[in-house]
């Protein structure tokens, strides 16, 4: 079974991980806003990836003999000045969970719980790919600056976004 402090982390990333899928909805609204609908679905999507997140970890402290406890959460940021902007926003979003995964790993490396350990391992995976995503977007973001046929068809591709959970 989990200790304490363990599982207070487990819990405490559990709900951040249900934050962050208000802040993609939040981010999916103004996209809406600024009828960008495949940016808008983009964020939809990732939205749904940050819940699935959420539900691993509460799945995982039940198998583990642990209450997931669920909280109220703060309100997420609601308006931008571009989409270049937002992204760079869910980048640092994403850095930010990055590390948050890494100091839950340091802790059950410190408890030498194994189990744990391994979970957060493709939690760890999950945060590389994340990261490199939005690296990649801004980057292209960047390069097609004003030009509007190039935007337009990244919001194109963006609509056919579309989340698949992954087997277990």
């Amino acid at each position: 079974m989990l200790n304490d402090s363990l599982s207070t982390a487990l819990n405490d990333q559990m709900n951040f991980e249900f934050y962050s899928s208000h802040v993609y909805l939040a981010m999916a609204a103004y996209c809406s806003a600024e009828s960008l609908d495949g940016f808008a679905n983009f964020y939809i999507v990732q939205a749904e990836e940050e819940r699935f997140h959420a539900m691993k970890i509460y799945k995982f402290l039940n198998d583990r003999g642990r209450r997931a406890v669920v909280i109220g959460m703060d309100n997420p940021k609601n308006d931008y000045v571009s989409m270049l902007d937002v992204f760079e926003r869910a980048y640092e979003h994403e850095q930010i969970v990055t590390k948050r995964i890494y100091d839950l790993s340091d802790i059950a490396m410190n408890e030498r719980e194994h189990a744990t350990i391994q979970f957060l391992k493709w939690f760890i995976d999950e945060q590389v790919e994340e990261e490199a995503m939005f690296d990649s977007i801004i980057n292209k973001l960047k390069r097609i600056d004003k030009d509007s046929n190039a935007f337009f068809m990244m919001d194109t591709e963006f609509a056919g976004r579309v989340f698949t959970p992954p087997a277990p």
